[in-house]
């Protein structure tokens, strides 16, 4: 696809390419038959031809896709092309091809692997956005900024608080998806009706040797139409998506003429126009927030997929087949695009400080109001300090200048007072101490997550 470099991610996208599927259905295939040869229950000899008959790239996937447009589903062509090879090797040999599975343990364990591979790479991006964001935060954990609720100005925060929260976010989204994926990690098997029939009394024991060479779990039971395991992966996916987004909305309103507090990474050809020569686009910003916008839907797909009927699905189950690669391509490809943001995120702090500055103290309104509060009630200190607000911006003055015309005030607070309740660095709250707790977490937790 022509936008894959922008939306996606390469590593990604080449683990889930039709190659990959079909290579992953034919390793299912074959560690199949090697289960069941190592139990009994096909003869040993037919596994060197099954192996040597099951490269992808000696498949025709324009054909395959066209028969499973009749068939119903890509391992029923798969499945007869790779017999057809066999008994070109060892015509006895084809007779145990797929040898008591249906199409939809191939199928869903194929996905499982291709996930496996594929969501590892999403974590990875997660990482590196993370600890981006963690060095942004100690690097700017005193640096003032003015705080923002409603797209106004608030009191003022660090920029390293901003950040820090933006590495939280992250860790947790990392974590869910981590452990989503663990609870997806399992093998698919169970036949025709999820009795493992065929295979007598020794299906467990194809399924365990199944799952021990493939490193997934074995589920209690087959689990056709029971898709919470993905489900669950899909929306953790979604979640991280959204985590994203909210950042990269951040800092595309940074990055705004007239704000002008942070920028993404400059490069060769980035971010140009096609007609004005000094724009400077956040692209990263711009492709985090198309797939928050693309991904709830096929989020909300995998959700309504889930009620499938009996043993067996109709529709719900082929309704995942393009849904779930096509939601790990686009977290994929934002999650590369928020690590290389946060990477190269080149910020202005004197541009922060002038921006917080602008209110001429009447951003800061809310810290002369609790100092009043203390002396005449917390409603009659907000309805003075309010209207001195509106005054100041009114008049264009600054608020100190104001509060100190105001007897209601003087009388209890003098002017150093009310100039040092207006200074920015004095209402910061705990915010360097949130900035350290924060950081100390991320550090633990990443210690724990490489160690597992």
């Amino acid at each position: 696809m022509i936008f894959d470099a922008l939306f996606g991610d390469p590593a990604v996208d080449a683990l889930l390419s039709d190659t990959s599927l079909v290579s992953a259905m034919l390793r299912v295939e074959v560690v199949l038959a090697r289960a069941e040869a190592a139990i009994g229950i096909i003869p040993a000899r037919a596994i060197d031809a099954i192996e040597q008959s099951a490269n992808a790239t000696d498949y025709d996937l324009a054909a395959l896709a066209t028969e499973a447009g009749s068939a119903g589903n890509l391992a029923i062509p798969l499945v007869r092309h790779l017999t057809g090879r066999v008994a070109r090797i060892d015509a006895d040999s084809a007779r145990y091809v797929h040898w008591g599975a249906t199409s939809q343990d191939i199928i869903d364990t194929a996905m499982v692997l291709q996930l496996c591979d594929a969501t590892a790479v999403v974590l990875a991006s997660l990482d590196r956005a993370s600890d981006a964001a963690a060095e942004l935060a100690q690097r700017y954990a005193t640096t003032l900024m003015a705080g923002r609720s409603w797209l106004q100005h608030a009191t003022p925060i660090t920029f390293g608080l901003k950040a820090a929260g933006w590495m939280s976010a992250l860790d947790r989204a990392r974590a869910h998806v981590r452990e989503a994926l663990a609870g997806a990690r399992v093998l698919q098997l169970g036949g025709a009706s999820g009795t493992l029939a065929a295979f007598g009394d020794r299906g467990t024991e194809v399924a365990r040797a199944m799952a021990s060479e493939l490193e997934l779990a074995v589920p209690a039971l087959p689990w056709h139409s029971s898709r919470d395991r993905f489900a669950t992966l899909a929306c953790a996916l979604g979640v991280a998506t959204g985590v994203m987004g909210k950042i990269a909305r951040d800092i595309s309103l940074l990055a705004q003429t007239e704000v002008a507090e942070a920028f993404e990474p400059a490069g060769d050809g980035r971010g140009g126009s096609s007609t004005m020569p000094q724009k400077r686009n956040p692209v990263s910003s711009s492709v985090v927030l198309a797939a928050s916008v693309r991904v709830p839907a096929l989020v909300a797909t995998v959700l309504a997929a889930m009620p499938q009927e009996h043993e067996r699905a109709l529709g719900g189950w082929q309704a995942e087949w393009e849904t779930i690669p096509s939601l790990v391509k686009l977290t994929a490809g934002a999650a590369r695009h928020t690590a290389a943001m946060l990477g190269g995120l080149e910020i202005d702090v004197a541009r922060m400080r002038a921006n917080a500055d602008i209110t001429r103290g009447v951003s800061l309104a809310e810290s002369v109001s609790m100092a009043l509060a203390e002396r005449i009630g917390k409603f009659d200190a907000h309805r003075t300090i309010g209207a001195a607000a509106k005054r100041a911006v009114a008049e264009q003055r600054p608020l100190a200048a104001v509060l100190a015309e105001m007897p209601e005030v003087t009388q209890h607070l003098n002017r150093a007072e009310i100039e040092r309740r207006l200074q920015a660095e004095n209402y910061l709250g705990a915010s360097e101490q949130l900035v350290r707790d924060a950081l100390a977490l991320h550090s633990r937790e990443r210690r724990g997550g490489a160690a597992t």
